[in-house]
């Protein structure tokens, strides 16, 4: 260990020396030659020796062959440590492009509503011009996480976001959801309609009330749109960007008592005799994942998707104002 420090030490000052060294021996030689051509003994004393100029020259020779070596030996192994770094940067995209692939869902797969949630926060915070759409009942899985998202969000001025909601016209009767009568068919429940249209409403106010804030806290420009079409909220679809889309149904019903309608008699609330309200329940139902990246399948189906929300988006329209009572033609009274 001693040994090998000495050498390193020597070597190290060798190399400063070696410089000044044949430095001062071509400046002799130029003054000797110099002296030698305008002084006449000096001139004499060196004429004919021929050998000693050789050698001088061989000494210069051999101080720039041996830099010319240490120049190539370092640029070789420049150059071999930048192959090897250059290599190691390759294994690791590959490793972390592998790993990102095994973790993330493949085509088709069924993610929980948190995986939804967490794709949102991704194009929230990676993308400036993000747009996010959703079909559902009253958006209550797409408005809440996103309240919370975007109100986190770094801030970002050129960020533009694009938030798009279709739901069911619930100011106009329909029996799903709805009544079960006690004969078996199906009828309209216009206090629960009432219900879920102050929700609808609610979610479209708090995703509107962050219009303001994002700009306030320079965290970008926000647009928000509701829309409702007459329809029974069966399919629940979300698009992120181009890039993805996930699907579901509302896969559960209950029935229970009817607390929006008018009040029932006792003996009702038991459940003999009376109307039983129908709802559709799917706000933790798995969803149907489709990305891009999976392969053509998966972009024909995402494509097709964005058809169908387009389509029903354009034939839709804003919630009527002054529509929170939820009644229209053929309803009866909340209560």
């Amino acid at each position: 260990m001693a040994e090998t420090s000495l050498r390193s030490r020597v070597a190290a000052r060798w190399a400063q020396a070696e410089s000044t060294v044949s430095r001062l021996l071509l400046l002799a030689v130029f003054v000797v030659g110099l002296v030698a051509q305008f002084v006449k003994p000096v001139g004499d004393a060196l004429e004919g020796k021929v050998y000693i100029g050789g050698a001088l020259l061989s000494l210069v020779g051999y101080v720039l062959y041996s830099e010319v070596q240490r120049l190539n030996s370092a640029h070789e192994a420049q150059r071999e440590a930048t192959g090897n770094l250059r290599d190691t940067i390759r294994v690791l995209s590959e490793g972390v492009a592998e790993l990102s692939a095994a973790q993330r869902p493949h085509a088709g797969a069924e993610v929980s509503p948190s995986a939804l949630a967490d794709e949102f926060r991704e194009a929230l915070w990676s993308g400036e011009d993000v747009q996010l759409a959703a079909l559902g009942f009253t958006g209550e899985t797409f408005a809440v996480p996103l309240k919370q998202l975007l109100g986190s969000l770094p801030p970002n001025p050129r960020r533009s976001v694009s938030i798009r909601v279709l739901v069911p016209d619930f100011t106009k009767p329909i029996e799903v959801p709805g009544l079960v009568r006690a004969d078996g068919g199906a009828a309209d429940a216009s206090g629960f309609r009432a219900h879920l249209v102050r929700k609808i409403a609610g979610y479209e106010a708090d995703l509107k009330g962050m219009i303001g804030r994002m700009q306030h806290h320079g965290q970008g420009t926000l647009s928000v749109e509701f829309r409702v079409l007459h329809m029974s909220p069966v399919l629940k679809l979300y698009l992120v960007n181009r890039d993805q889309a996930f699907e579901g149904i509302y896969d559960r019903i209950e029935l229970r008592p009817d607390e929006y309608g008018p009040a029932v008699p006792a003996q009702g609330a038991a459940g003999d005799g009376a109307d039983r309200l129908l709802d559709l329940i799917g706000y933790d139902s798995l969803l149907t994942r489709w990305h891009r990246d999976d392969g053509p399948r998966s972009r024909e189906i995402i494509n097709r998707r964005r058809e169908f929300f387009d389509t029903f988006w354009d034939v839709a329209h804003p919630l009527p104002v002054g529509s929170l009572t939820g009644d229209g033609p053929g309803s009866r009274s909340a209560g």
